[in-house]
């Protein structure tokens, strides 16, 4: 019995490979990128219903993190200094998931307007370990837009 052109077509090489994974901060490729997570989370109240407790999407909320090894600090000095002068910048993120093997050579491209930073580490290290940064951040839902999708 052979396979099906659909079970071929979706073999383990064509499960995705973040190593392809890119992401500009304001237009700048940011090349020390190890892990790039954003999601929205819908933000509930509930509703009760006779006996029941169902919900009611209020708002959303949208969070992420950025890893970086460190190479140089890049624009988080200027952020530092911005909110100290008592100032909110915002910046754009555009991420790019693209594998090789991915099936018909898709990519997903998404792209994050309004960003704000929660938290800058100005220097952490730990002997013998190559120095990372996490960076969390925010934005508002309505700000993501797919630029590129997976059919």
């Amino acid at each position: 019995m052979g396979r099906h052109s659909e079970d071929v077509k979706y073999r383990g090489r064509r499960r995705w490979n973040g190593s392809h994974g890119q992401v500009w901060l304001d237009g700048e490729l940011v090349f020390e990128i190890e892990k790039f997570e954003a999601t929205v989370e819908a933000q509930r109240e509930d509703v009760i219903i006779g006996n029941s407790v169902d919900s009611k999407v209020t708002n959303l909320k949208g969070e992420g993190t950025m890893t970086v090894k460190a190479v140089i600090n890049r624009n988080f000095r200027k952020l530092h200094e911005a909110w100290c002068a008592g100032t909110d910048p915002r910046s754009t993120f555009v991420g790019l998931l693209d594998d090789p093997d991915a099936v018909d050579g898709q990519k997903e491209r998404i792209s994050i307007d309004n960003v704000w930073f929660n938290k800058l580490t100005p220097m952490t290290f730990e002997k013998g370990k190559v120095v990372e940064h996490e960076i969390p951040f925010g934005f508002t839902p309505e700000d993501l837009t797919y630029l590129e999708s997976i059919d």
